[in-house]
């Protein structure tokens, strides 16, 4: 349905990550182009020390993105706008998080892993009002997080960033067709 996303949802994912990181509040430790040290070394199998890090391109890290993340959260199969959504979230708290804000957005049994009749109700619901219920319970579930006083404010720029260019996928399919 929304494979022509894909590039998109990427480049978005990828500026709201940014570049090389290791705060020291931040449970995921060195990262870069949003991914954790701990992710790179799962997914080539070998050590990262930070050079390692610090050289990750986004050619590099797109397989990775694509297989764990937009793959994991069957984003080719969301309309355009909620994959997006979806798809960010799985990045920032994980493929499970993004199955449950999805499901409780459509009104799905809530279990994290996003399956046929989660992606039927999806496909069959308002995209603009599936992004806001994802947006809304996403800044709720953050909200809660114990390291929210540090991360917050960026956290609410993106979602609120997401929000806009997920519903801009949408006017955006609407004006070519």
């Amino acid at each position: 349905m929304s494979a022509a996303t894909w590039p998109t949802a990427l480049a978005a994912v990828l500026k709201h990550e940014g570049g090389y990181v290791n705060h020291p509040a931040d449970p995921g430790g060195r990262t870069n182009l949003g991914v954790t040290q701990r992710v790179w070394e799962s997914w080539t199998n070998q050590p990262a020390d930070e050079a390692a890090m610090r050289a990750l391109t986004p050619e590099l890290v797109a397989p990775l993105y694509r297989e764990r993340y937009w793959n994991a959260v069957r984003a080719d199969e969301l309309p355009p706008g909620v994959d997006l959504a979806v798809f960010d979230v799985a990045v920032n708290s994980g493929t499970g998080r993004a199955g449950k804000l999805l499901q409780q957005a459509v009104g799905a049994a809530v279990d994290g892993s996003i399956g046929p009749r989660t992606v039927a109700l999806a496909t069959a619901a308002d995209p603009v009002a599936t992004i806001d219920r994802i947006c809304d319970l996403r800044l709720e579930f953050l909200r809660a997080l114990p390291i929210w006083p540090t991360f917050g404010k960026g956290w609410s720029r993106r979602v609120e960033a997401v929000r806009s260019e997920a519903r801009s996928l949408i006017d955006n399919l609407v004006a070519t067709h």
